[in-house]
């Protein structure tokens, strides 16, 4: 469980997130949308530890955010554009994480058998093909079995089979009871995967809650025209 409490931060003169309040449940899968400029990878930074706010609380199973970040040895995150050392095998990689966290970790080798990453693994990073490295991002991002998946942009660059096989795994983290944050500009995936939804419209929660109440309130079938109309509506306000 992730509770955000009256989250603000600032760049400058420009406010990314004001008074932000969200909770986010275990067992769900939590879809944080907006328009480009909203807030989305602030605050997904701001959860993660990467950017410390200026005010508000975050707390992940009860723990508070920027006062040790051991938290974060129970997140798996997968950035949209990973950062990695072009010299290494997908293969050395994986195994320099696995050292990282140590023997007793429990690793999940499921997604680099469900991708068939095996004749992969031991090319260098920088002769691999956008989506095959996307692949590697999933795998390092599910591998410990952490309790928190942060997921940026998870399907970009996949193929249908590849990203279906990402959505199934999602679908089954959420299932064992587990909590997803996934963003993505491609809302029929998210209307596929999400249970909640986080709508940020320059740093202001706009909605918060369920994806079939968001639905009705809006008399949509479908997630884009929902937030289309919502969107609609602040306009003409």
């Amino acid at each position: 469980m992730i509770r955000i409490t009256g989250l603000t931060k600032r760049f400058g003169v420009l406010h990314v997130l004001r008074d932000l309040d969200l909770e986010i449940g275990d067992g769900r899968v939590t879809a944080i949308v907006g328009p480009n400029g909203a807030g989305k990878t602030t605050l997904m930074k701001t959860i993660l530890g990467l950017t410390s706010s200026d005010g508000g609380t975050i707390l992940v199973d009860g723990e508070r955010v920027g006062h040790d970040p051991a938290y974060r040895a129970n997140i798996g995150y997968m950035p949209q554009i990973a950062r990695f050392p072009e010299n290494l095998s997908a293969a050395e990689l994986i195994a320099m994480v696995r050292d990282l966290r140590g023997n007793d970790a429990v690793v999940d080798d499921d997604l680099t058998e469900r991708f068939r990453l095996a004749d992969q693994l031991h090319k260098p990073l920088r002769v691999l093909s956008g989506g095959t490295r996307q692949k590697v991002n999933a795998v390092l991002a599910f591998l410990f079995r952490p309790a928190l998946l942060v997921l940026d942009e998870p399907t970009a660059g996949l193929d249908p089979v590849s990203s279906g096989i990402l959505k199934d795994k999602i679908a089954e983290v959420r299932d064992e009871g587990r909590a997803v944050i996934v963003t993505s500009h491609v809302l029929s995936d998210l209307d596929a995967l999400a249970d909640d939804i986080a709508f940020l419209v320059d740093g202001k929660l706009r909605y918060s809650g369920s994806v079939h109440d968001l639905k009705l309130a809006t008399r949509q079938l479908s997630l884009e025209r929902a937030i289309a109309q919502v969107m609609v509506e602040d306009a003409v306000a």
